[in-house]
């Protein structure tokens, strides 16, 4: 049951209202964004609520049993408020979302909050986007728990895992500017594959600020598993750490330490239900 404050009940309640819906937008890595129907900027409890974005809101499906609260949010591309790169660089990938009505002409009358939840996936088509909004009840609707597995299911650097990363990550540069997918670094000093499945974070440049997984490495040369928003230029800085493939033998080796690993690489798999006595 919602719970409206008595300045907006009344305005509800008469003839003509003057209602906006606003859109409270905070991404994974802490950026904060406000957007809404109406035709001007609207201060609502310290932030700033900005016009243009041309979001377009379905209908909210909710209901009072567990079922997923969901809807869709159709938006303009524009570099003022959600951009095309910023979309496929991710940044917005599970960005948390609050929907609430408010009174335009009077916000300090209060809000009636429609939705609040995640940002699913989005698609890009004719210069506007598509994006889910998955209601609270979606993380109810997952299974969680672990099987019996050789490799470890811990994510390198976490809290399971423990490892210690910063003796393990450089900074370099970019000595030859190649597509969106690869190109080649200063001199790294490692072997190749040392920075296998390891995180590169872009300190300066277009793509600053952004995260992206290491598919290979060849001497100096990277290879990224997805496309970066723009193509690095020479000299844009960023931070490497090595990467993980989850066996036992690369925990206790390179990263020593074989105490945290979260696998179990010791348990017999199914290809022992084939053995027999001889057999080797």
């Amino acid at each position: 049951m919602r719970t409206i404050a008595a300045a907006l009940a009344s305005h509800l309640s008469a003839e003509v209202t003057t209602l906006a819906m606003c859109f409270a937008v905070r991404r994974r890595d802490g950026v904060r964004l406000g957007f809404t129907t109406a035709d001007q900027a609207l201060e609502i409890d310290g932030a700033r609520y900005l016009p243009g974005a041309g979001l377009t809101p379905s209908d909210i499906a909710a209901s009072r049993q567990m079922n997923v609260d969901e809807m869709e949010v159709v938006g303009v591309l524009s570099a003022h408020s959600i951009s095309d790169n910023d979309l496929r660089a991710g940044l917005y990938d599970f960005a948390e979302v609050e929907i609430f009505l408010v009174n335009w002409a009077s916000p300090s009358d209060g809000r009636v909050t429609l939705l609040r939840g995640w940002l699913g996936e989005a698609t890009l088509k004719n210069g506007a986007f598509v994006a889910e909004v998955r209601g609270l009840a979606q993380s109810l609707q997952q299974t969680f728990g672990e099987v019996y597995s050789p490799e470890c299911r811990a994510d390198l650097g976490d809290a399971r895992c423990r490892a210690d990363l910063s003796a393990v990550t450089v900074t370099a540069t970019v000595a030859t500017a190649g597509t969106t997918r690869a190109f080649t670094a200063t001199a790294l000093g490692v072997a190749d594959g040392w920075y296998d499945y390891g995180v590169l974070r872009w300190l300066t440049g277009v793509n600053a600020g952004r995260r992206i997984e290491v598919k290979r490495q060849l001497g100096n040369t990277l290879e990224l598993y997805d496309a970066m928003p723009l193509a690095p230029a020479i000299g844009d800085v960023f931070s490497l750490a090595a990467g993980c493939d989850k066996r036992f033998a690369t925990c206790k080796t390179k990263f020593a330490n074989a105490a945290n690993f979260r696998g179990e690489p010791h348990v017999p798999g199914i290809d022992s239900l084939l053995d027999y006595p001889g057999l080797r």
